[in-house]
């Protein structure tokens, strides 16, 4: 190219001319145009060498979950987090929150904080950069794993049969489109009433018939939530319920009346007794949360790993205009090294608890692959040899341009361990459903998750102490949601 500012047509033909001599450009191109450039990258070799076995995990994880077309992951990660208690409580293999429920508030406190910073933002006109941000990502289904709990400590959880997913929960895009459209329109009265000469408490009032129509929106599209429902399931011999609150099936398994006399009760054969049914009628989602989620949503710590110059470890950070729920907690991000993600998630996954992770899940990732659809490796798609160029990029360099972020959260289940106790791969929970990766569960090598992963919530007590110490008591500092580290977190984008 001769001044190095224009493309040069000759330039480019000779480019052409090049290409098409060597063999191996002309084997890549037919695969990719054949199968794309994923299934054509994919390292059969190197994928084979993964394995789902782990020397840590957790036997008793539920039925996998699917978000379908909404972007939920955060909720439902959380709730898989969360349902762990109430399956123990229980003493059964699998239980399901609704997650319509959680949208439904979800989407309402949405409405509100929105409309709270429209008004607190009044005087400025609607292409400033903070109110734009909050008109464009205001009402968007993404969110925290904080979103979810302070959703649970405000409005509690329902049984998934109390609140099952309708048609705008699993495909969220068209209810989206309508409650966005709400949010313009009250954006503009809003302003008009401003400019009119209205006060703050003025707006404040004009907003409480503005949600009016957003919560009938979402009751038609979502179903309204219920305020009290009647909990009826079946429950393990081990439950630790009121005995008043159970009943015994009748017709106890033949084996069971006809037991040996001197076999002794105890070890009888905890299958064999009589079904039991938990009935809990007309208790509201609070009692709920109380009774059968024995641990506290609000004792958590989020761990991030982002390396920035700018955005130092050791460091609280709060992403601005993303916290969700009025007067709930914010969220305060500890940035820390990989390493301490690592400890702490191997201490949680030790003690028998899950922890929620979130990734860049698109890296790297053959997703739909028959055979190897469910493993994330950085060793696994040859995309250099591929397409005949280097892609490496160090993590710092991949936040700073914007190349990743964390856009899709998940639960830890398990890990593989080395000699020294250090992760070599982590079994992982995903929400699409059980036909989706292998079982709808991903295995995630070590290395992957410290390239392209970066976030870990766990309970405060699988916390080191300093960092923990850091958490509760550092001073959060206040970063753009545009910012290197808001968008390394995903703070518009996670689904």
């Amino acid at each position: 190219m001769s001044d190095n500012k224009a493309i040069d047509v000759a330039w480019s033909d000779s480019q052409y001319t090049d290409f098409v001599k060597k063999r191996g450009n002309r084997v890549a191109r037919n695969a990719v145009a054949a199968m794309g450039v994923n299934k054509a990258a994919v390292d059969p070799t190197r994928m084979r060498t993964y394995h789902d076995t782990y020397s840590v995990s957790r036997k008793r994880t539920g039925q996998v979950t699917n978000q379908r077309q909404s972007g939920r992951c955060w909720m439902f990660s959380a709730f898989n987090v969360l349902r762990a208690s109430t399956m123990e409580t229980l003493d059964v293999d699998s239980f399901e929150f609704s997650q319509a429920y959680g949208m439904f508030y979800d989407k309402l406190e949405k409405a509100n904080m929105a409309l709270e910073r429209i008004i607190a933002m009044i005087d400025r006109p609607f292409d400033d950069r903070e109110l734009s941000f909050v008109l464009e990502h205001g009402m968007g289904d993404g969110g925290f794993y904080p979103f979810a709990m302070n959703l649970v400590l405000k409005w509690g959880v329902v049984p998934r049969d109390a609140m099952p997913d309708t048609a705008s929960a699993k495909a969220s895009a068209q209810m989206n489109v309508q409650l966005q459209r709400l949010i313009h329109r009250d954006a503009c009265e809003l302003k008009r009433l401003h400019e009119a000469g209205k006060d703050t408490g003025d707006l404040r009032a004009a907003k409480v018939g503005m949600l009016r129509d957003i919560w009938r929106v979402l009751a038609i599209c979502l179903g309204e939530p219920p305020r009290t429902f009647d909990l009826e399931v079946a429950v393990g011999p081990d439950a630790q319920v009121p005995e008043k609150l159970l009943i015994a099936q009748e017709g106890a398994p033949k084996k069971a009346q006809t037991a040996k006399k001197d076999k002794d009760k105890k070890g009888a054969d905890e299958k064999d007794k009589p079904q039991r049914i938990l009935r809990d009628c007309g208790i509201t989602p609070l009692e709920f949360l109380e009774r059968y989620v024995r641990v506290d949503p609000a004792d958590y710590v989020e761990l991030v790993s982002i390396p920035s110059e700018r955005y130092p470890f050791g460091q609280v950070y709060h992403p601005l205009l993303t916290d969700s729920v009025m007067g709930g907690r914010p969220i305060h991000m500890v940035n820390v090294e990989p390493e301490v993600l690592d400890a702490a998630a191997v201490a949680s996954l030790r003690a028998g608890v899950p922890c929620e992770m979130a990734c860049d899940v698109s890296k790297e990732f053959p997703r739909g692959d028959e055979t190897f659809g469910g493993v994330l490796a950085t060793d696994t798609m040859d995309f250099d040899s591929l397409l005949g160029t280097d892609l490496a990029m160090s993590r710092e360099d991949m936040y700073a341009s914007f190349e990743s972020s964390l856009t899709h959260a998940m639960t830890f289940q398990g890990v593989e361990l080395d000699g020294e106790g250090a992760p070599v791969a982590w079994r992982v929970e995903n929400s699409w459903g059980k036909d989706a990766c292998k079982d709808g569960y991903l295995i995630v090598s070590s290395d992957w998750f410290h390239l392209y992963g970066g976030e870990v919530v766990c309970r405060r007590e699988f916390v080191p102490a300093d960092v923990l110490a850091l958490s509760e008591e550092g001073t959060a500092v206040d970063v753009e949601p545009w910012s290197g580290f808001g968008c390394a977190v995903g703070a518009a984008r996670r689904a």
